[in-house]
């Protein structure tokens, strides 16, 4: 999440910090560096979103690509998702990332300073559920998404997209809409990859 960007949602909570919905690490806060343009999923949108998940998050592989914050990835580790990548440019960001998952002790998370694109176009190794929520201005579902297929997702593996509310992306042809939710301006959906046949 790059500063001077729309991104993720309104603000959960008050300016600075982001609290952890359930799990292990529930009620924690994670302490957001003042950075124009980064705001995390809202409560309500991310507390649908991990009900969804819930039956799948117990020993998955997770990829936070627009980690911002870090509270999609996060909350991941935090109701049992195995391994969390989250991919953050920003250097301010990523640093809070980092200083997070040390103060929490989450285990099995790991943050890469890198432009999500530029990430994407590295070796690949599937994940089981990837978050993507880039800037909204950035446009960046289209490039994201065919990143995603060059060998990052796992059989069955489901995709988050966060997107303004009147917007919904057009995804490649092996994924079907499994979930879907508007709340206020974003549009928030849940995709399943088919396996490959």
């Amino acid at each position: 999440m790059k500063a001077r960007q729309p991104g993720r949602s309104a603000a959960a909570g008050r300016p600075g910090q982001v609290r952890i919905i359930a799990g292990r690490l529930r009620g924690s806060k994670l302490a957001v560096p003042p950075i124009d343009g980064l705001r995390p999923t809202a409560d309500r949108v991310r507390e649908t979103l991990f009900n969804w998940l819930m039956p799948v998050l117990p020993g998955a592989r997770c990829l936070d690509l627009y980690a911002g914050t870090g509270a999609l990835g996060i909350e991941a580790a935090s109701r049992g998702a195995r391994e969390v990548v989250l991919v953050e440019r920003d250097r301010r960001a990523a640093q809070a990332l980092r200083d997070n998952l040390a103060r929490l002790k989450v285990e099995g998370a790991s943050v890469a300073e890198a432009d999500a694109i530029a990430f994407l176009a590295g070796p690949a190794r599937p994940f089981d559920c990837v978050f993507l929520d880039p800037p909204f201005a950035a446009g960046a579902w289209g490039p994201a998404m065919a990143g995603l297929e060059r060998g990052w997702l796992a059989p069955g593996a489901l995709v988050y997209v966060e997107s303004p509310a009147a917007t919904a992306p057009e995804t490649p042809a092996a994924w079907s809409l499994h979930r879907e939710l508007r709340a206020g301006q974003v549009r928030a959906a849940l995709y399943r990859r088919a396996p490959a046949p």
